[in-house]
């Protein structure tokens, strides 16, 4: 995975998934339950009611993480329509940091785990597989199947959960979800950092995120490269906590970035550099990407108590233009 964009798959695809309505319905606990305890990035998107918008698929396509492309091509060979019987999809990240690993370290990989709720049919797309003589890992009463040969490191490995439920991941990954499922390790709601930011953000919108501290840093630094680059920014974003992601849609776009600082002093200061680095990179895309130097110039930046509050509002038509500059592509 390119690391330019290793941070929170989140952000990329919640950006992906601009859709929401003006109402959220809760994930069911007993998903996210499942994901590993030492999870660094969760996130949410309902891909049934993302479906609705225009520019979905063109953005979708531009986006969506080599993993998921993966995914998608798994259930398509096996008679599988991801586009329509995939309704909602809960993915994590699971970080690799350095060995000298410090206050202020990014990962520098990372492994995922997903889950895929709607509606399958495991019995036919198991028989597709054994009639390609596509040989399963069994792990209890799962079998794994591999997408490729199964032996690389990184390699993905599908299985059903139950009629309703698939997942997807490196095959370690896999193993610790359903060890979790069964009681045998601890799941993410369990890890004190995360579960709060879980429970508080579940239902806010149709795509939603939250990120760990590490995640955190990483994310600043992409949604803001330049007020990174300021000398102050470099201890206080070392001691960020976490970041809560949501986004909801109507008669347009809106995204709600909040960053959890170490104190109320430190979001304030933020604050005052995050819109000062948005500025400068407003006025640097006024020539090549009018249509973002906008976007960035209707940026919300407020602090709120020890939160650091971020709002951008676009209408469709800003959306589509930016997805015409190929904006938010992956592979830039």
């Amino acid at each position: 995975m390119n690391r330019k964009f290793a941070v929170a798959i989140a952000l990329a695809l919640a950006t992906l998934f601009l859709a929401a309505t003006s109402y959220a319905s809760p994930v069911n606990n007993d998903i996210i339950a499942m994901f590993p305890k030492d999870t660094g990035e969760f996130a949410y998107a309902n891909l049934q009611q993302a479906r609705q918008y225009s520019w979905f698929q063109q953005l979708k396509e531009q986006m969506l993480p080599a993993r998921f492309k993966q995914f998608e091509q798994f259930l398509s060979a096996a008679g599988v329509d991801p586009n329509s019987q995939v309704q909602e999809l809960a993915w994590a990240l699971v970080p690799n940091m350095p060995a000298n690993a410090t206050a202020s370290s990014v990962p520098t990989s990372e492994e995922v785990v997903g889950i895929a709720l709607g509606q399958f049919q495991p019995d036919s797309t198991e028989a597709y597989f054994n009639s390609k003589k596509i040989t399963p890992v069994k792990v209890r009463i799962f079998s794994l199947y591999p997408f490729g040969s199964g032996n690389g490191a990184g390699d993905l490995f599908f299985c059903f959960i139950d009629a309703n439920t698939a997942a997807f991941g490196q095959r370690k990954q896999l193993e610790h979800l359903i060890a979790v499922r069964y009681g045998e390790e601890q799941g993410i709601m369990s890890n004190t950092d995360l579960a709060p930011l879980i429970n508080e953000a579940n239902g806010s919108g149709i795509v939603w995120a939250v990120l760990d501290p590490a995640y955190t840093r990483l994310a600043m630094q992409q949604l803001a490269p330049a007020a990174a680059q300021f000398p102050q920014a470099a201890p206080l974003l070392s001691t960020m906590k976490s970041m809560i992601i949501s986004f909801e849609a109507g008669s347009g776009v809106s995204a709600h970035f909040q960053a959890v600082c170490a104190t109320v002093d430190a979001a304030n200061t933020l604050a005052a550099l995050l819109q000062a680095g948005l500025m400068y990179q407003k006025y640097q895309a006024q020539s090549t990407n009018p249509d973002l130097a906008q976007l960035l110039d209707q940026a919300s930046v407020a602090p709120s108590g020890d939160r650091l509050d971020i709002r951008l509002d676009l209408t469709d038509d800003q959306l589509n233009a930016l997805i015409r500059r190929n904006t938010f592509s992956l592979n830039r």
